[in-house]
């Protein structure tokens, strides 16, 4: 069956004085999350073991983000995180940035499209 996107949500976090990439994202990410409750599995008739979870998540140093991290977030469902260039750094006096990471948390399912 074909994968069909159903919702997209977005998210921004930070570390404030840490540089923590997988703190800002872990942060962007549940932002995303907390900006709803729709019961998307119930409302398709499926369970929520079937959601298949895509989390990209956008910062100056994506090598840094701990992927595994962010997928322990989610209570169910098939997550895969992707990591790219973005957010940003901003730069402090002290010569350590404030990191800001970008989520898009995207929720999608098998199924046959109606006609």
């Amino acid at each position: 069956m074909p994968k069909h996107r159903v919702l997209t949500e977005f998210g921004m976090g930070s570390s404030l004085r840490r540089q923590d990439y997988t703190e800002a994202a872990k942060r962007a990410v549940k932002d995303a999350l907390w900006h709803n409750s729709i019961n998307m599995a119930e409302l398709f008739g499926f369970g929520k073991e079937a959601m298949l979870i895509d989390v990209e998540i956008a910062v100056q140093q994506p090598e840094k983000v701990d992927t595994g991290a962010l997928s322990g977030i989610f209570p169910y469902g098939q997550v895969n995180v992707t990591t790219s260039f973005g957010g940003l750094d901003i730069p402090r006096p002290d010569g350590h940035p404030t990191v800001v990471a970008n989520a898009a948390i995207s929720v999608s399912f098998d199924m046959a499209r109606k006609q």
